[in-house]
């Protein structure tokens, strides 16, 4: 098979058990994931509340697992993958979005690769003379980060959504890897993003037995991503073994050109995939893959909290501010976005939530535990029923704010608890580092 296949169907939740498994199928996954091999499920949590569009949806988490059951790769090989990131709290995140739900059933290990009993190792001891090659990461780091060495010899499938990104335009599979590769200083490398996200695809490349990606589009995100955004139902689900080739095709999708966005581009200069659409072999329901969703993207209506991290990074405010966020007065910012994204944001923008729960995908949302398939019904195509609208209401309504507030003061007090800053003080003080 072309390596530089993107494999694409429409799917309904009557079908999407089945579509997934027919898509994996199409963009050739048992030919670069081998059974042998342990296999990690990078999950995505943009978010840690549910925010159609945001963060890797059930369904997707699901259809990946069981159509690797299917297919003969054992659960005692597959995992669920987690980082950490000082705003979002995965724990919660995992459970508010329903993804903990799905590993649970099938039994499966669940790994947060910040927690204790994970190994991490300087990225010079994991690949070698391939460090030289890096296009940014040695000049941000110079004495080098750490990646974790579980990664090594391990298959991963990327699992991101089809969504816009205030830093990079667009982000799927290639900044699906940013949070698992990098340490909690990776902000330190957000001037030069693009850059970053082609240094970790060589990584990727060079220390996992193979690279798979399934993206979901069933909600799509446009705006400031990858949070602040406007879901929109497109239901189409990708997948590839060429984390560029994908991301290119969902880039054209939202009404870009994928050769304009600058990490896309760099990729594919480098050869680590193809970005130029004319290239792509399009496999499954061709047509979908001609759309054109014509979206406004992620500078059109900038939220407050992007704007000045645009002035920060790249423009007036980067001299006198950016060198704070190196320093042990960095977590002002987490407390920053905390406070703008989950205390101010959410809840004044939760008709968006409320509106995407009626549709199809967000009744199944609502409804998830009570409409459960079987673990080992691995011939089932989807849900035929999703059962009735409203059967959840959104924390963020007026009609449960108590514990919206709750959760979102509890990722509060975490991002200043878990500051890497304040962390490495700790660590120094009880000898651990």
């Amino acid at each position: 098979m072309n390596p530089s296949t993107v494999a694409i169907l429409k799917t309904t939740p009557a079908t999407v058990l089945s579509d997934t498994h027919r898509l994996m199928n199409l963009a050739g996954y048992q030919d670069v994931l081998p059974k042998d091999r342990d296999t990690a499920l990078k999950i995505n949590i943009s978010w840690h509340f549910f925010f159609p569009g945001c963060s890797t949806t059930p369904w997707q988490l699901d259809g990946v697992i069981r159509a690797m059951k299917r297919d003969g790769y054992s659960p005692e090989r597959i995992h669920g993958c987690h980082n950490r990131t000082v705003v979002i709290d995965s724990r919660m995140g995992e459970r508010e979005n329903k993804q903990v739900n799905v590993i649970e059933a099938h039994g499966l290990r669940n790994i947060h690769l910040y927690e204790p009993g994970v190994e991490w190792i300087n990225v010079r001891d994991a690949v070698g003379g391939l460090a030289d090659d890096f296009l940014c990461l040695n000049r941000v780091y110079p004495d080098g980060f750490m990646i974790p060495r579980r990664f090594i010899g391990e298959n991963i499938i990327h699992l991101p959504t089809v969504k816009t990104h205030v830093f990079t335009t667009t982000t799927g599979a290639m900044k699906n890897a940013f949070g698992g590769l990098l340490n909690e200083k990776r902000h330190w490398t957000h001037p030069v993003i693009h850059e970053t996200l082609v240094d970790l695809l060589m990584i990727q490349k060079k220390i996992h037995s193979g690279v798979f990606a399934v993206m979901d589009g069933t909600f799509a995100g446009d705006g400031p991503g990858p949070r602040c955004m406007a879901p929109h139902v497109k239901n189409v689900l990708l997948a590839s073994s060429d984390s560029v080739a994908i991301d290119a095709v969902a880039a054209r999708l939202m009404g870009f050109d994928p050769m304009s966005i600058k990490f896309i581009r760099l990729a594919h200069e480098k050869g680590l995939g193809c970005g130029d659409p004319r290239d792509i072999r399009i496999v499954g329901d061709e047509a979908a893959a001609r759309e054109n969703w014509h979206f406004d993207g992620p500078f059109k209506r900038m939220t407050f909290a992007s704007r000045m991290q645009h002035k920060i990074y790249w423009g007036p405010l980067k001299k006198p501010v950016e060198w704070s966020l190196k320093t042990v007065l960095a977590p002002w910012s987490y407390i920053a976005s905390v406070l703008y994204h989950d205390f101010f944001w959410y809840p004044t923008h939760a008709r968006l939530v409320d509106a995407a729960l009626q549709s199809d995908w967000g009744r199944l949302f609502s409804n998830w535990d009570s409409l459960a398939i079987p673990p080992d019904d691995l011939r089932s195509a989807g849900w035929a029923a999703v059962g009735e609208a409203g059967a959840q209401i959104n924390d963020a309504t007026r009609r449960d704010r108590k514990s919206f507030f709750r959760k979102a003061w509890r990722g509060l007090v975490g991002s200043i608890r878990e500051a890497p800053e304040f962390a490495s003080r700790r660590a120094r003080k009880t000898g651990k580092s």
